[in-house]
């Protein structure tokens, strides 16, 4: 199956439920999502359409881990909430995603959820992508424009085949790219000001 390809059920691809057959693409809702089997795949819905989620490259796990780190330091240094890696269920509103997997996820202290808690329903406070040559096209045409559409005030888009780190977020009411880093640059957030990543670092 191509990367994210959009799923056409009802198809082989998922078990038939007696009475509860799966929705057409663009109805499925988070309750739909719920019954999803435990295939070993993880599955988003955004803006009612189900997607496949491919394995992830060592580059991606690479960066990811390498982001991790410093903004997980940060956070927690300052008291300001929780960062968690995907997969975790993150709620958009209006229908926008139910739900979609950020690669890394801030959440603010005053949203944190409860331990036992299997979604966020709040907004998150900044969330991060990190491309590969499969998940790229669907990450900046498809994720990219819901956290926007949903006001999400802060997303970092990185490219470990380029080098780079984009940070988009809300300016003079518009979500446009705020910064870009590459090589030896560094990229800061306006979620949490003082924090600030060597872009070397992260691709190391």
């Amino acid at each position: 199956m191509p990367a994210h390809e959009v799923l056409d059920y009802p198809t082989a691809c998922l078990p038939y439920e007696a009475g509860h057959g799966w929705p057409a693409q663009g109805e499925w809702t988070y309750e739909d999502y719920r019954r999803l089997p435990d295939d070993g795949r993880y599955y988003q819905v955004i803006r009612g359409v189900l997607y496949a989620e491919p394995r992830r490259t060592v580059g991606h796990q690479e960066a990811l881990s390498h982001l991790a780190y410093p903004l997980s330091k940060f956070v927690d240094e300052h008291e300001l909430g929780i960062v968690l890696i995907s997969p975790f269920d993150v709620i958009l509103p209006e229908g926008i995603a139910t739900p979609i997997h950020p690669d890394l996820l801030f959440i603010r202290e005053e949203n944190r959820p409860h331990p036992g808690a299997e979604n966020l329903q709040e907004f998150p406070g900044l969330v991060v992508e990190i491309l590969d040559a499969i998940t790229a096209d669907f990450d900046e045409r498809v994720k990219l424009p819901a956290y926007r559409d949903a006001g999400v005030p802060e997303v970092w888009v990185v490219d470990p085949e380029k080098c780079t780190v984009a940070v988009y977020g809300w300016k003079e009411g518009r979500f446009t790219q705020v910064e870009r880093g590459s090589d030896r640059d560094e990229v800061g957030s306006m979620v949490l000001p003082g924090l600030r990543v060597q872009v070397t670092e992260i691709f190391r």
